[in-house]
């Protein structure tokens, strides 16, 4: 496996071909995030790790050796009020400096850091900190009262700022971190220790929280050398959003393994403020989903000086060719598209200085074996449908579905070959070794990034004396790939009308986390049903997928 010193694929030269065949896994038999790369770079090459902005013109710059300095004074403290290798560290921060520094801070003590979004709502922290059984929780002051509910449940508890200090019984980050030692001596984490958990929404049932090891943080940075193509002391911003894990791979692990800074910003998005600031801080790879980049294509492209950019690349759902198109058109950078899960992260690239087919999902990365499977296992042949799947073992891949065998157990099938985790999602490969995706398997709606169970979304609705049944799918969206549908049947007493929509879709805000709730809400007389009584949601989706076939 390339060095993280050395220059990416680009320019070395290399064919896809080549890159595949030349690739061997080399990872290490231990792996400290923190003290291999972080305090590594701080030694060896120090140069800026984070650069931050807010919309209120607050800034700062972090180097690689601040971040050790930073990271150790937070282990210290984890470490003096009892949090020890493998407690479960939950981090629920926006884009702001210390988001980092608490999961790096976390994994040099061998934690294992929760990244949540603060959109949660107390009811979401409740099942998260119970579930995982954290032992300690980083949040900003005005977010404490979230966690009102399991206060007497997690033992340490630290907040960052607040007009009016810290809660009582609330550590204060900037006190405690300035009366922290300097150095630490940073834990041994062998490769297959946990590192670090994601929570994702499924088809059913809770959230899942997915594991993953030491191993993973290591093997991760495959997709920023070959996908993202950085190289020492460039700057990249990724606008994914803290609590997912596109966020660890390509703002922290990812950059930071190769030496790059990466650009955080806090603040709203504003298509035209995006623009300039790509421009005013030289960024030279940017990664964004697609309702991003079609929001800035409308913009005046060309009044801005991005000569600094020379890579731009998507995931988390479906590049659309024509925007895609449009872009490439403005800037003369194409997008390159890469796919990926929580379960794995990104496992199909598409290649500088590689050929790019808009609307194909791109070909395998180094080190992934993907195939196109039947229910037995068996790979099919080229143009045939049928379900993706990444042959394990391999160190990208989570250890498992946490305190969940059952489910982990069924995520996987065993083939001639061996045994494949199956992605969920249905795909094809053309004579080029492209894959092309051909839709889920099961019910996740993927909104504009956000992956959203339908289960989540329905027992809220239900919650509501309104509300006698429902049923949630992803309906198609030009801006955001799909968007949140409700179908609902309505009790006795109560009539469809514009205002009872709304009502609904507030109601879900304030039930789960706002990003969930229903964009469209379609009152109907009965639910379809299979012959057990179980909803179904297929035919509800294709029904939508079928309307926006036939529009013109």
């Amino acid at each position: 496996m390339r060095d993280i010193w050395t220059a990416g694929p680009e320019a070395s030269g290399e064919s896809y071909v080549a890159m595949r065949a030349g690739f061997r896994w080399d990872v290490p038999a231990t792996f400290n995030f923190g003290s291999d790369v972080i305090d590594r770079w701080a030694q060896e090459r120090d140069g800026p790790a984070l650069i931050w902005r807010n919309a209120a013109g607050a800034a700062r710059t972090l180097t690689y050796s601040d971040m050790a300095t930073e990271t150790n004074r937070l282990g210290n403290v984890l470490r003096a009020h009892g949090i020890a290798a493998g407690d479960r560290v939950l981090v629920m921060l926006p884009r702001i400096p210390e988001w980092m520094t608490a999961l790096v801070g976390a994994l040099k003590i061998g934690a294992v850091p929760i990244p949540c979004i603060e959109m949660l709502t107390p009811r979401d922290i409740e099942y998260r900190v119970r579930n995982s059984g954290a032992k300690a929780v980083i949040c900003r002051a005005e977010q404490a009262d979230k966690f009102v509910a399991v206060t007497g449940e997690v033992p340490v508890r630290i907040a960052i700022g607040g007009e009016a200090g810290s809660p009582a019984d609330w550590l204060d980050w900037s006190r405690a971190l300035a009366a922290a030692a300097e150095t630490l001596e940073a834990a041994v984490v062998r490769a297959d220790d946990p590192a670090i958990m994601y929570y994702t929404s499924g088809s059913t049932g809770h959230p899942k929280g997915v594991l993953h090891a030491a191993r993973a943080l290591y093997a991760w940075r495959v997709s920023a050398m070959y996908w993202l193509d950085l190289r020492p002391g460039e700057r990249i911003w990724c606008t994914a959003d803290t609590g997912w894990s596109k966020a660890g791979t390509s703002i922290l692990f990812g950059p930071l393994s190769c030496g790059a800074a990466s650009f955080f910003y806090d603040g709203p998005f504003v298509p035209s403020e995006r623009l300039k600031l790509l421009a005013e801080h030289g960024v030279t790879v940017y990664c964004a989903p697609a309702t991003e980049l079609f929001r800035l294509v409308d913009e005046n492209i060309a009044a801005y000086d991005l000569s600094a950019l020379r890579r731009v690349v998507s995931s988390g759902e479906a590049m659309n060719p024509v925007v895609a198109g449009r872009w490439e058109a403005a800037t003369g950078l194409r997008v390159d598209e890469a796919y990926g899960q929580t379960e794995t992260l990104m496992t199909v690239l598409n290649y500088p200085g590689e050929p790019v087919k808009y609307g194909a999902m791109g070909r395998p990365s180094p080190g992934s074996e993907l195939a196109v499977i039947d229910e037995a296992g068996r790979r099919l042949a080229q143009g045939e449908e049928g379900a993706l799947a990444l042959l394990t073992p391999n160190p990208q891949m989570m250890l498992g579905y946490w305190q969940d065998e059952a489910r982990t157990a069924a995520a996987h099938v065993e083939g001639p070959e061996g045994r494949w985790y199956l992605t969920g999602d249905r795909a094809s490969f053309d004579a080029d070794g492209y894959l092309w995706y051909r839709g889920r398997a099961d019910d996740v709606i993927n909104s504009a990034g956000y992956r959203i169970g339908p289960l989540e979304v329905e027992n809220a609705l239900l919650e509501h004396a309104a509300v006698q049944a429902c049923a949630v799918v992803g309906s198609p969206d030009t801006e955001r790939g799909e968007i949140v549908k409700a179908f609902v049947v309505l009790r006795a007493g109560h009539a469809p009308s514009d205002a009872l929509a709304r009502e609904l879709q507030d109601h879900v805000k304030h039930v789960t986390a706002p990003y969930k709730y229903p964009r469209a809400v379609a009152f109907i007389a009965a639910l379809p049903l299979t012959a057990t009584g179980k909803i179904k949601r297929r035919d509800l989706r294709d029904q939508e997928y079928a309307k926006a076939d036939a529009a013109p």
